[in-house]
């Protein structure tokens, strides 16, 4: 959370309720939506750390809001977290352990383990597609997430479909 919320700060300063909404915004429903809480604790451990700057704003009938601007460090933060590649390709998978460990644990057999995999999949898969048709259609970032997102399921049905014919 803390880099995402760096970025948004890049583009000027704001609130954290006004980081809540542009994250929610900006990826749709199809992103875990952010707990106001955490953005807020979030926020402190990186005033604390000297990534933004805080400053209390007086507002009328209402509590004071803090305002929060990235600092040069910050900024140089955010270009080091956009410049570096993403993770690489996922090895440590918990099914794949899972699928490892069945045959010795007796507790478990492989091809029900991935059939119940399968199941799970093709139950996300159908809930992103309800998903897509009802997230705003102009909300091109959030479209192009649930499409990676079905994408990558579609790989891991295929990859599925790989282990069962090896292990029959």
């Amino acid at each position: 959370m803390r880099l995402p919320l760096l970025a948004l700060l890049a583009k000027g300063p704001a609130h954290g309720y006004e980081l809540k909404q542009a994250l929610e915004g900006l990826l749709g429903a199809a992103y875990p939506q952010p707990n106001i809480g955490q953005i807020y604790v979030t926020l402190g451990r990186l005033e604390k750390s000297g990534l933004i700057e805080g400053e209390d704003v007086t507002q009328e009938n209402r509590p004071n809001k803090r305002i929060y601007r990235l600092t040069p460090a910050g900024r140089k933060a955010v270009a080091a977290w956009l410049e570096k590649p993403t993770d690489e390709p996922r090895v440590r998978d918990e099914f794949f352990m899972k699928l490892a460990l069945a045959p010795d644990s007796g507790v478990a057999d492989q091809i029900a383990l991935i059939n119940q995999q399968r199941r799970h999949y093709l139950n996300t898969m159908r809930d992103l597609s309800k998903l897509a048709a009802t997230e705003d259609r102009d909300n091109r970032l959030a479209q192009l997430l649930i499409e990676g997102a079905m994408l990558h399921l579609q790989a891991d049905l295929d990859w599925l479909e790989r282990c069962q014919e090896e292990l029959e």
